[in-house]
């Protein structure tokens, strides 16, 4: 059949074979714990003063707005998730309702997406951790990358690799390490709110939106306003996506892949609008705007200097929850796009002894490592939202598709009112892309370019479809 024509039946999108089929060792209570442990971290501890720079307290705008398109691509990904419990989240989903090509630029999409949030989270990691390197005595030039005068940024690269080597031991061991370090990282949020709520000042809040609400160009030509911060805030919310990457090692993905996408959603939604609030009303945002830790920065102009440096290290030790999700997403899109035959299938093999794709993780462990050690911290996050807003694009897509192709078929989860939500998460997330850095928009298409061009040489050649598998339609 022609390339164009390949997609998966829905009944056979998990395709194991022997070697290469993923064990199942998780809950709801795992996967709740990875979905808030992907959300909850360099957002709201270090892009917190990057957004508010760009909006002032209209960030807070920028946070609603940017969790209201992520809810309609949430509800959407937990209707696809539980009809199709499979690994690859929106590689998979477009896999099934658009094709093979369709798929392999959303795959392609989501490698640079969790690539680059596993890299800006060790960077907002490094940050944070910078004393305690200082204190072992690194000199400056390992603590910071070429655009800061450094050499490479040694901190984020130990974490990087750190995680790939927790991840390689094993899923549920990886998923239990998360869950602790996931309490300790919202705890150290509401010691935050806490200690911010008497010193709230309203009059913070004025003027709310002092560079407007459009995306438009600073006297520095960056766009600047509130939907500009919501473009670059996008990168705090996303995350339950890394939940979906979970399907196949899930007990029972009908029922614990809804509550983990939709619970770990609705749970960082509140947390964000809470901290964010407290933090503007604590200090005015043109103050804590210019600082890579705000929250800490926030506590020690509040002189709480002790309590600032329990809530860094409370940072050092959970923003590794981040790197984890992300990472551990990212080695399942490359495992179950390598299954597919559309890399190396070598790349797909599972270790007998963790049930893990060993080589995939340490692989996705090394690029991180590499992209958080040269570059600055909002470019990584800018690219990496382009690249989810192409899934989430995708994803709002295939329900419309398999909605209107297959109405019959039995859906353990809904999404309400489907039409309206479904199209929201595509125009959303459009809008969103259009408020980008232009420079960012087209190192993304570049990065396209380069991704179909592999597939035209690779991949439509040696996929499975192209062979003539029985899961094709």
């Amino acid at each position: 059949m022609s390339f164009w024509t390949r997609r998966k039946a829905i009944d056979g999108a998990a395709g194991g074979h022997e070697g290469h089929a993923l064990k199942k060792t998780l809950s709801w209570p795992h996967l709740v714990a990875l979905g808030v442990g992907a959300i909850v971290g360099t957002g709201i501890y270090t892009l917190t003063g990057v957004g508010a720079g760009l909006a002032g307290p209209g960030v807070i705008l920028s946070f609603l707005i940017a969790g209201a398109v992520c809810a309609c691509a949430a509800l959407c990904y937990a209707e696809l998730s539980t009809m199709i419990p499979a690994s690859g989240s929106a590689y998979t989903y477009s896999y099934v309702a658009m094709g093979e090509p369709v798929a392999w630029v959303i795959g392609w999409s989501l490698i640079l997406e969790y690539t680059l949030v596993c890299a800006a989270v060790a960077v907002g990691w490094s940050a944070h951790a910078q004393g305690l390197f200082k204190m072992i005595g690194t000199p400056d030039f390992l603590l910071a990358g070429p655009h800061a005068g450094g050499i490479i940024n040694l901190p984020a690269v130990i974490i990087s690799m750190a995680v790939a080597g927790l991840l390689a031991l094993g899923t549920r061991e990886s998923a239990t390490v998360n869950m602790v370090l996931v309490v300790i990282k919202i705890a150290a949020l509401a010691v935050f709110v806490a200690l911010c709520l008497p010193a709230f000042d309203a009059s913070h809040f004025t003027p709310f939106m002092p560079k407007g609400f459009a995306a438009t160009p600073g006297p520095d030509g960056v766009k600047v306003g509130v939907m500009a911060a919501a473009s670059l805030i996008f990168f705090a919310f996303y995350g339950f996506d890394a939940v979906s990457t979970a399907a196949e090692e899930t007990k029972d993905p009908k029922r614990d892949l809804t509550i983990g996408i939709v619970g770990s959603m609705a749970a960082c939604t509140a947390i964000y609008m809470i901290v964010a609030a407290v933090s503007i009303g604590a200090s005015r945002t043109e103050v804590f705007s210019a600082s890579e830790a705000p929250l800490v920065f926030i506590l020690e102009t509040l002189k709480h200097p002790k309590l600032a440096g329990l809530v860094a290290l409370a940072a050092v030790i959970a923003l590794p929850t981040v790197i984890l999700a992300f990472m551990y997403g990212q080695s399942r899109i490359f495992f179950v796009m390598a299954r597919d035959g559309l890399l190396p299938r070598a790349l797909s093999r599972v270790n007998a002894k963790t049930g893990t794709p060993v080589l995939m993780t340490l692989l996705t462990g090394v690029l991180a490592a590499v992209l958080s050690g040269l570059l600055p911290l909002k470019e990584i996050a800018e690219l990496a939202n382009a690249g989810t807003l192409a899934a989430f694009i995708a994803v709002g897509a295939s329900v419309i598709v398999l909605r209107l192709r297959e109405p019959q078929r039995p859906r353990v989860f809904s999404t309400p009112a489907w039409p309206v939500v479904a199209s929201g998460a595509i125009l959303g997330c459009l809008y969103l892309f259009a408020s980008l850095p232009a420079k960012t928009q087209h190192y993304f298409f570049y990065a396209q370019l380069i991704g179909l061009a592999i597939y035209f040489l690779y991949g439509v050649r040696r996929s499975v479809l192209a062979k003539g598998s029985s899961s094709a339609k």
